[in-house]
């Protein structure tokens, strides 16, 4: 049993309770009742008629993100109706938005089956990689709306990164050389921020045909702090080479007859550059700064060292201290994870009595600076700069394990299973194998090989098992298994089912827009 792409569950609107046998209950919440939810509901209708106020309008995909995600876990919207083959039992599901950037359910389901996709049915078992490269703010303001070259100056980084790990293999003697990598296009920084920035997860070594002429596998030693430096030095002076070559120099006089955003969306420009720069687009602090906290530290008396294998160069900073060993598949798995997380964390984000928000950092920045705080339309202006643009690929495959790469096949995992690696029963881990759910007798199968199984999705219920050992398809009265009966979306036939059990069945109300307050006029 799976569910398509067009009826996916809410996938995260849930709590979970550990029983005896290890495994969890599954038990949906309501996603209403987050601060999330309660802020865009609170302040959508308002944040749009300011806009328009001014004269300004948001991209109808912003617009469409926020409104989906007011949709998502709602059952008044639509829902699954599932049945016990065992004793009977009906149970509903909500369905989910999809959002690519405001949904937490819908960014984590998106987290989880990328990463499981990539641990199982396209890293071989070698060791890794994460190469962070971080970006100047100009540029960053750029490449968040031109996904032309986001990828130009993308194939410049992976380049240059290839070239290093030929130049190592080469010492070895190792010739016709092949490398592989994926690369996570974050937008976001821990602030809540607009942050573009590229982790790439490269295969810590090098392939070359063998004896019998099949790719094999040889490891190469760490790269060298020098080295990384080198690499960093060498992308500062052929990313700024790139721009020039396409006329847009941002450090010349003419930027903003190059800026294309700021003539086909003013808006939308005033909101990324404000973001990138830490400071606000719109409203009556416009300009100002976004407030901060957190205990100071003199910054004469802050390490600026670098770590090792980490350079800073001309606005450009490169990290690749952390690799992963060939057998450790638990931990890429949890790497895959952090490179595709969900732009915003809830658990970081908290209402203050005055009504304002705090979005504490991941981790504290040098000067002591630990949270950032956030009028609700400030914050909605920030959520709309995270939005990534329609058609904006923030997943790419680069060298051997790109899609159409000739030695592909015979180097990705051929146990293309959706069998997940054993860990301790905590349930923030991955404590379950899954398995692929019988169409109504409740029995596992397991795909026979790769080929029954070529969909890149797996099912919510398979993710639900493999990240949270949440048996989503068992009843919660008899362990029987549950069995799709049908997709309910047509407002007049929910609303019947919903009233009919005594469950609210019109969505929570959106709050009206509240103009802005005009100023009073003295004589």
């Amino acid at each position: 049993m799976c569910f398509s792409r067009a009826v996916l569950p809410a996938a995260d609107h849930f709590s979970v309770r550990r029983e005896s046998n290890n495994t969890n209950e599954y038990r949906p919440r309501h996603p209403e009742d987050s601060l999330l939810y309660r802020t865009i509901a609170g302040h959508l209708e308002t944040f749009l008629a300011r806009q328009q106020e001014r004269g300004r309008e948001v991209p109808h995909f912003v617009e469409r993100e926020m409104r989906a995600y007011l949709s998502c876990g709602v059952l008044a919207c639509g829902f699954l109706r599932l049945k016990c083959e065992s004793c009977g039992k009906d149970r509903l599901l909500p369905l989910s938005c999809k959002g690519r950037a405001v949904c937490p359910s819908c960014c984590g389901r998106r987290m989880a089956d990328t990463a499981a996709h990539l641990v199982d049915r396209v890293f071989p078992h070698v060791p890794v990689r994460q190469w962070v490269l971080s970006l100047p703010f100009a540029l960053r303001y750029r490449l968040a709306y031109d996904s032309e070259m986001v990828t130009a100056v993308l194939v410049v980084f992976i380049r240059a990164l290839f070239g290093l790990y030929r130049r190592m293999a080469r010492d070895y003697g190792i010739e016709q050389i092949q490398c592989g990598a994926v690369t996570f296009v974050q937008r976001f920084g821990s602030a809540a921020n607009l942050n573009l920035h590229f982790h790439v997860i490269a295969i810590d070594g090098v392939y070359a045909p063998g004896l019998d002429g099949k790719p094999e596998f040889f490891a190469l030693r760490p790269p060298e702090t020098g080295e990384v430096r080198e690499l960093a030095e060498l992308l500062a002076k052929r990313i700024p080479a790139l721009l020039r070559r396409r006329g847009l120099d941002t450090t010349q006089s003419g930027e903003e007859e190059s800026d294309r955003l700021a003539r086909d969306q003013p808006w939308l420009s005033e909101v990324y550059a404000a973001s990138v720069c830490g400071r606000i687009a719109t409203g009556p602090e416009a300009g100002r700064r976004v407030a901060v906290g957190g205990d100071r530290v003199d910054p004469e008396g802050i390490d600026s060292s670098a770590g090792p294998r980490c350079a800073a160069v001309a606005g450009f900073s490169l990290h690749a201290n952390v690799a992963i060993a060939a057998r450790d598949r638990l931990r890429l798995e949890r790497l895959f994870r952090y490179a595709a997380r969900p732009p915003l964390s809830m658990d970081r984000l908290e209402a203050l009595p005055d009504g304002r928000l705090r979005y504490w950092f991941k981790t504290a920045w040098r000067n002591g600076t630990t949270h950032a705080i956030f009028e609700p339309l400030e914050f909605m202006e920030k959520l709309a700069a995270l939005v990534p643009t329609p058609r904006a690929h923030l997943v790419r495959f680069h060298g051997l394990l790109a899609p159409a790469a000739k030695w592909r096949p015979a180097v990705v995992p051929n146990n293309a299973t959706t069998e997940a690696p054993l860990d301790s029963p905590d349930i923030s881990t991955i404590t379950a194998a899954s398995s692929v759910v019988g169409p109504a007798d409740g029995r596992t199968q397991k795909p026979a090989n790769g080929a029954e199984r070529r969909g890149r999705n797996y099912t919510w219920s398979e993710l639900m098992k493999r990240v949270f050992a949440a048996d989503v398809l068992a009843c919660p009265d008899c362990g029987g298994r549950l069995r799709i009966l049908s997709t309910l979306r047509p407002p007049e036939i929910t609303r019947k089912i919903l009233d009919h059990l005594g469950i609210p069945s019109r969505p929570p109300p959106v709050a009206p827009a509240i103009s802005t307050p005009l100023p009073f006029a003295f004589e």
